[in-house]
């Protein structure tokens, strides 16, 4: 008989999903083995070490530590900005097929999915506010208000949406745990809050930050009603992708096999959502250049022959886009190692993607006659970055230490005392 007791109550239906159960003893599933642990926080503090040269030197100096001018006035810190959005947009509505629409066969990453979406945003607010010239005048965002503008609006967004995240993370680590009067009230919450989600995920958290680029009416390849559509569809490539890699390395870590049904089926999920990414990154490109839209067709330029080259063909296209459909159609789709190499590929080729929203229009001067900007992060900017992301991977990390985030679902501890 095993540790783990399963207990039903509210007579719901075990094909429901609508299930509770409680950890006796030592049937407490570990985060990571206490040999990867000591490496794993070990590599996370160097990190931290060596990105807080960085930090000190922003918070002390200011952004004359970056390659920005007033010409270039966004760079990497932006694009890991709307990276970390779409990755908590796109885990979100990853959690949202099972709490709302009871895809219970993805309700081993359900938890995971709502903890790395808040999580990631919090990172992506730390990369906004330490893009800003002036921290304190962050809080102006929200003390001031502007009903025709987008940025107004998404701050609102993004504080509701944070507060909803937590919410409904409380609630499914309390059902999971079993300390919920109520299992089938606790899924009907999650169900409201998850419905609420999805349109606010949508419309007003990644659509939102694509909107703040769409309405830039001076920057090619932003102005467009199908940006923010661009945006939201990349979130789901990325926040998919993310989840697959952090499930199956988590697992590894705790020398635990990876679920690999769950693992082919995301699998399915990351294929289709990269399949439409493509096929809107082809409309994005074909219409400027058919319409013969000299702004536009300058910055595709810039991206396809020019000094960001590499990163559209190499990070954009080859391994966001098209290296993971080949490996995903083809046999090898059908095994978890190589299925985790292509979402790993995705995770950095969508970053690819943010650097290229970015970076590139703002290349071409604005008015005629200025000279053209120039831009590559330097090694204090990559420095910061690296502490922000090792800072909200030890945050992750953590919580996931002290919080069942991780442990096996019902079904799959049913399966095994079966067995």
């Amino acid at each position: 008989m095993s540790t783990t007791e399963i207990r039903r109550e509210d007579a719901v239906p075990a094909t429901t999903g609508w299930r509770r159960f409680t950890n006796e003893g030592n049937g407490r599933q570990p985060f990571l083995t206490p040999k990867v642990r000591k490496y794993w926080y070990g590599f996370l503090v160097v990190c931290l070490a060596l990105g807080a040269w960085g930090m000190w030197e922003r918070l002390s100096g200011g952004l004359a530590m970056t390659d920005l001018t007033s010409q270039m006035p966004w760079g990497s810190w932006i694009a890991f900005y709307i990276f970390f959005v779409g990755l908590s947009a796109g885990a979100f509505l990853l959690s949202s097929l099972v709490y709302v629409f009871g895809m219970y066969q993805f309700e081993r990453i359900g938890r995971s999915a709502l903890l790395s979406a808040v999580v990631s945003m919090f990172v992506a607010l730390l990369f906004v506010g330490l893009d800003l010239g002036r921290l304190d005048r962050a809080v102006s965002a929200l003390v001031h208000f502007h009903w025709t503008s987008p940025l107004s609006w998404e701050v609102r967004f993004y504080v509701m949406y944070i507060i909803l995240l937590i919410a409904e993370l409380t609630i499914a680590l309390r059902l999971h745990r079993g300390v919920v009067r109520s299992a089938k009230k606790a899924h009907k919450w999650l169900r409201i809050l998850g419905t609420i989600g999805v349109p606010l995920a949508i419309i007003g958290v990644h659509g939102g930050t694509g909107t703040i680029f769409a309405v830039v009416k001076a920057r090619g390849m932003w102005f467009g009603g199908l940006f923010p559509v661009i945006f939201v569809v990349s979130a789901m490539v990325s926040g998919t992708a993310l989840l697959m890699a952090i499930h199956y390395w988590q697992a590894r870590g705790a020398m635990k096999e990876p679920n690999h049904k769950l693992l082919h089926g995301l699998s399915k999920v990351l294929l289709a959502t990269v399949l439409i990414d493509l096929m809107l990154t082809f409309y994005e490109f074909i219409v400027p250049l058919l319409a013969f839209h000299t702004g536009d067709q300058e910055i595709i330029s810039i991206q396809a022959t020019g000094p960001y080259a590499w990163s559209f063909w190499g990070l954009q296209l080859g391994l966001g886009m098209i290296i993971p459909s080949i490996i995903l159609l083809s046999p090898l789709g059908k095994k978890s190692g190589w299925i985790i190499a292509a979402a790993m590929m995705v995770v950095v080729g969508i970053l690819g993607v943010r650097f290229n929203i970015v970076v590139p229009p703002l290349i071409p001067p604005v008015i005629d006659g200025y000279p053209a900007n120039d831009y590559f992060p330097t090694l204090l900017e990559w420095l910061v970055v690296l502490f922000c992301v090792a800072g909200g991977a030890l945050l992750y990390s953590l919580i996931s230490e002290w919080q069942p985030i991780h442990e096996p679902d019902p079904a799959e501890l049913e399966e095994k005392e079966v067995a």
